[in-house]
């Protein structure tokens, strides 16, 4: 069957979602494809939500063991679907709510695997063997990524799990052994070690987390040693071998070797990309399998956008969301706005860590100047009473103006409290305009006050120092 659409939008994570969403309330004809039977993409049903809901379980079982309480109902033997709980529930309900948000809007959905048959034709070929080939001006590109598996290391999901296969282990192990330091890596390293396993990292970078603020880095690293794990960095892999019975063995290039039940391989992720056919549309991938696009998401190709993952970083889930509607919005030669240069990241690692603007190594490696002012967690009243023995938020500002130019935080409520330094980054605000206003007593958000004084009286010393000099 031939049909033909204003817009197709190939794949349902958060920028397929949107995009779909944009264009049909534009008034336009929507396509949407899913290869999956489910809608809401990988960041659904295998990232973000049983992700984040594990993570939930590992902290209330960290704080039952910080006050040494043994019995925190997290067994050796339970099964990660046991501490997930009623997740699938939530998985289900969100699908559910995706494709009830399609049907409003008047989208329609195809379940199958799509393939380019030209600039503007899709084939969607159906499980059941079936196809249809559908047609459009505009094609949006959200399929997302998958984990990216080294040529040496042979990923079994079993005994070798990546970023698919991690949710579905049969026990707790004893022992993991978590290869690279980003992201993903650090997030699953973190659970594991506060839910009792014996977590190793091993990763080329001396240090884990290397894009992130150096300071909220170490300090990560130093609550993830104090909950049993360990980081090996300056280390590169030579040989990944079962032992046939129950652990792998890893041997280090450096001569060391070390041994664990299971072997998590975080190195990196690439676009879904290989099934589409980009060749009879006349797209190249670049050698990290992402596609090259501009500020609104247009591919080289008229007419095709590409969003989320697959176009590369930051690939983020709120992102992607603001990327497939702007491509929506260029491909209807409609405002798209400015889009924010102010995102936040935010790393549901434990602790937390969350970033907005630049760093201070990053303003210093320029050749600027900075003032920097910090706040303790443990320092605030809302600390306090919460009993928290560590986070921190810091403001990165311009000794010259106040002008703030950054906010990085590490800690409990991390990724929440970012926001305000974003909408202090949009707004251009300035540290005493932090001093100057009321947070509410007792908050962790006061914690920007308490950091902008502190900033305040940097400043001022620099101040005094360039007098001096």
């Amino acid at each position: 069957m031939s049909r033909s659409f204003d817009f197709i939008v190939i794949g349902s994570g958060p920028g397929g979602q949107k995009a779909a969403v944009c264009a049909a309330k534009s008034g336009r004809s929507v396509a949407l494809i899913e290869q999956d039977r489910h809608l809401g993409g990988a960041c659904v049903h295998y990232g973000t939500i049983p992700s984040k809901t594990l993570r939930e379980v590992a902290v209330r079982a960290g704080r039952l063991r910080h006050r040494g309480v043994e019995d925190h109902g997290v067994l050796e033997t339970s099964s990660i679907r046991d501490l997930l709980g009623s997740v699938e529930d939530v998985v289900t309900n969100y699908a559910s709510t995706v494709r009830s948000q399609m049907e409003r809007n008047g989208v329609t959905v195809f379940h199958g695997r799509a393939s380019f048959k030209g600039r503007n034709e899709i084939e969607v070929r159906h499980r059941t063997g079936d196809s249809d080939r559908l047609t459009a001006e505009f094609i949006i590109l959200a399929t997302g990524s998958r984990p990216r598996h080294p040529d040496e290391i042979a990923v079994d999901h079993e005994h070798v799990l990546d970023g698919d296969s991690i949710l579905k282990l049969a026990y707790l192990p004893r022992s993991m052994i978590v290869l690279g330091a980003g992201v993903i890596a650090c997030e699953y390293a973190s659970v594991f070690a506060s839910l009792g396993v014996d977590v190793t990292i091993v990763d080329r970078g001396e240090r884990p987390l290397a894009f992130v603020d150096a300071e909220l880095a170490a300090l990560f690293q130093e609550d993830f040693e104090a909950a049993g794990g360990r980081y090996l960095g300056g280390r590169t892999i030579s040989r990944l071998q079962f032992d046939g019975v129950s652990k792998i063995d890893l041997e280090l290039s450096e001569g060391e070797t070390i041994s664990a039940e299971k072997v998590f391989v975080a190195l990196g992720r690439s676009g879904c990309l290989e099934t589409l056919d980009l060749d009879a549309c006349g797209l190249v991938p670049t050698s990290r399998g992402a596609l090259e696009v501009d500020d609104r998401g247009a591919t080289s190709v008229p007419g095709v956008y590409a969003v989320g993952d697959v176009a590369g970083p930051p690939a983020l889930a709120t992102s992607a969301m603001e990327q497939g509607r702007r491509a929506v919005l260029h491909a209807l030669d409609l405002p798209t706005g400015r889009f924010g240069a102010s995102i936040p990241t935010g790393i549901y690692t434990i602790p937390e860590l969350a970033s907005v603007g630049a760093t201070e190594f990053e303003i210093l490696e320029q050749g600027g100047e900075v003032a920097v002012g910090r706040a303790r967690f443990e320092e605030l009243a809302r600390g306090q009473i919460m009993g928290l023995t560590g986070g921190l938020l810091k403001i990165v500002a311009n000794p010259d103006d106040g002008q703030i130019l950054g906010v990085h935080s590490v800690g409990d409520g991390s990724t929440e409290l970012i926001h305000v330094g974003q909408m202090a980054l949009i707004a251009g605000a300035r540290v005493d305009d932090l001093i100057e206003n009321v947070f509410n007593f007792p908050t962790l958000t006061e914690a920007y006050r308490v950091a902008a004084l502190d900033c305040a009286n940097r400043i001022e010393a620099i101040k005094k120092e360039k007098i001096q000099d």
